[in-house]
């Protein structure tokens, strides 16, 4: 019996060959040509002001709670359905995640709800885009902007995602983005900020930088470069840039074909999903998803616990997904929320199915079969 893996990596383009060019280019410490070119890519392609490549999400958005100026006792708004790196980043700079349920549909934070979390202490509202399925932005950067708040992006999921024609990253004022193995457009770990607000731009650099000036000097703007800041080591590897840009080179191809996995996975399962038996995703009509994630809702968690047991003894990898932050020890010692019914009975029901570029259609066929044997 073959197994079917959750997540497989894969090369679409000249990955392999774009990083021997970086070593012949012989910079692979970070800020060469092949991390520029991502950047401008990126840049160009989601209409965004800024972008600068980082190792991680998780360091973007560590860089975007600094860039809010989030201190202690700071409320950030979120959801707490969504992976650590959203609540910890804002937590480093001794801020409070103030958790707000997610919609039943899209699982994406329930925007008529975050007026009612704003208090004097909030600083921000950091929204997660589910699945690469957009948030209500519109009515999210409304409410920001009446409260003068900031709004980040945690688009780790969301890359070449959209709402009514604006890149997914590209409308709060920062955004973030991951190119973790696990998502559509890899390079093992790496990430991206989305500077929005051109007041950010030159701070971002600098945190980016360790705290100096340094892309300043590089630029001819000062004649030698110092610590100005506090900041960090926020820049990736050459070598992890170049073979990124082998990635977002065929961002198109990689789309469609995750786009045509989607649908046969809701295809097969529709029978299933209009019996009642299993829930399937939802995707606004204003929204265009990225086919990150195709998940099934199970009737219950036993159900969904029967069936991962069951896949797994075919050799099928399907998992869950996220512990809600809210009931995890570190929730309960550094963030508050009230009662988030949707959050808790969505989280035990969930299954994500494998979902990766070189998914075939008779591993997806047998994938669906177990899927409605086991019902």
């Amino acid at each position: 019996m073959t197994k079917i893996p959750f997540n497989k990596p894969f090369i679409a383009g000249k990955e392999l060959f774009y990083i021997a060019q970086a070593v012949t280019y012989g910079n692979l410490s970070g800020d060469g040509h092949f991390t520029k070119k991502c950047a401008e890519l990126l840049q160009d392609r989601f209409s965004i002001p800024k972008v600068l490549l980082t190792p991680s999400c998780t360091a973007a958005l560590e860089m975007a709670a600094q860039l809010c100026e989030v201190g202690p006792g700071d409320e950030v708004i979120m959801p707490s359905y969504t992976f650590v790196s959203t609540a910890s980043a804002f937590v480093r700079m001794g801020g409070r995640p103030v958790f707000v349920d997610i919609r039943s549909d899209t699982l994406n934070i329930d925007e008529q709800l975050i007026e009612a979390a704003i208090t004097p202490r909030t600083k921000a509202i950091c929204v997660v885009h589910y699945a690469g399925v957009s948030c209500e932005m519109d009515t999210i950067m409304e409410i920001a902007a009446r409260h003068g708040l900031k709004v980040v992006e945690d688009a780790a999921q969301g890359v070449n995602s959209w709402y009514k024609g604006r890149a997914l990253g590209s409308i709060g004022h920062l955004g973030c983005y991951s190119f973790h193995e696990t998502k559509n457009y890899i390079c093992g770990e790496g990430g991206a900020l989305c500077i929005n607000d051109p007041a950010l731009v030159q701070r971002a650099e600098i945190i980016r930088d360790k705290g100096t000036n340094r892309q300043r000097f590089f630029r001819g703007e000062v004649d030698k470069y110092t610590w100005v800041d506090v900041g960090s080591s926020y820049v990736p590897s050459e070598i992890c840039s170049a073979f990124l840009y082998g990635q977002l080179e065929e961002i198109d191809r990689i789309s469609e074909r995750r786009g045509a996995i989607y649908s046969r996975y809701a295809a097969g399962l529709q029978s299933l999903a209009e019996s009642g038996v299993i829930g399937l995703p939802q995707i606004p009509a204003d929204c265009v998803s990225n086919y990150h994630m195709f998940y099934v809702l199970m009737g219950s968690s036993a159900i969904r616990d029967t069936m991962l047991e069951r896949l797994r003894a075919q050799q099928i990898h399907a998992f869950f997904h996220y512990v809600p932050l809210h009931s995890s020890p570190a929730g309960s010692q550094y963030a508050s929320g009230d009662e988030m019914p949707n959050t808790d009975q969505i989280s035990v029901r969930l299954l994500r199915l494998p979902m990766f570029f070189d998914l075939s259609k008779a591993e997806q066929q047998r994938v669906v079969e177990q899927i409605a044997e086991n019902l």
